[in-house]
């Protein structure tokens, strides 16, 4: 048998029985980092040996190392690409679509006739393909990362609208009377309690939305882009079968958003350690 696949199967015979003993072990904050990343060692180990085991052709999947070669040697490029499509596109969108929701569900929670209106038209929104959006993006707002920027908006904002509007709902009836024994103002009950109290859902549907903003972003930028950027890299080299330049994009946009998620994750740890999910 080729010496690579014995290799495969030892690594994920000794990953598996590694990873089964370290979950055993409780109360161990390192564990919590350390087996998810243990794993994904184990994975590209075994995707490595996997590729020479069977000599798959790099055109078709490259190897690990390849890639990790290809991303060394390409760090000026994959920095333009990732100002341009998250930085520009994807975080200038998500900004302002989730700003946008937010301040959006709070005047719904004020006007009931908005929640009768708006929401189901947010759901006939929010059914709309981005494959069919993004040409009229971009014929509107140019191929820069403003029509990026206007397609994310869209994809962000019903999504982040309804967790908003839900988080306001669901407020202790019993905390709103007791607010009004106070004889506290609307301002004073929203800043005070309503919104506070609608942290765990507005968090929800900020991390929700962090995904879809990188997506929305790479995906618009296959329907015209300048000559820069993450979807028009991808594209174009695959159209030149360089397949270990893709896979190093698609890593930078994984490492990018699985930041930016835990980013979020740990604002909302700071600010809602009131919340059960958070309690020991």
């Amino acid at each position: 048998m080729n010496i690579f696949l014995v290799l495969f199967f030892i690594v994920w015979i000794l990953g598996w029985l590694i990873n089964i003993r370290l979950s055993l072990i409780k109360n161990a904050k390192f564990l919590r980092f350390f087996i998810p990343t243990l794993f994904g060692f184990v994975i590209l180990l075994m995707w490595e040996f996997l590729v020479l085991g069977l000599n798959i052709n790099p055109v078709l999947l490259p190897p690990p190392t390849a890639i990790a070669l290809k991303f060394a040697d390409s760090l000026d490029i994959l920095w333009i690409d990732f100002v341009q499509t998250l930085i520009k596109g994807a975080l200038s969108g998500y900004i302002l679509g989730c700003g946008a929701a937010i301040l959006t569900a709070i005047a719904i929670d004020k006007f009931n006739f908005l929640k009768r209106g708006l929401l189901p038209f947010g759901n006939f929104v929010s059914a709309l393909p981005i494959v069919g959006m993004a040409p009229i993006f971009v014929m509107w707002f140019g191929f820069d990362w403003e029509s990026k920027c206007a397609i994310v908006v869209v994809m962000v904002f019903f999504p982040m609208l309804v967790n908003s509007v839900q988080g306001l709902e669901l407020v202790d009836h019993s905390r709103q009377d007791l607010m009004k024994t106070y004889n506290a103002s609307y301002t004073q009950t929203l800043f005070k309690l309503r919104l506070p109290s609608a942290l765990p859902f507005i968090f929800n549907g900020l991390k929700i939305c962090s995904t879809l903003a990188l997506i929305g972003a790479i995906v618009a930028e296959f329907f015209g882009s300048p000559i820069k950027g993450m979807g028009f890299r991808i594209s174009s080299e695959v159209g030149r079968f360089a397949l270990d330049m893709v896979w190093a994009e698609i890593f930078v946009a994984a490492l990018a958003g699985c930041l930016f998620y835990g980013l979020i994750s740990l604002i909302e740890k700071q600010l809602t350690f009131w919340h059960p999910s958070n309690q020991k």
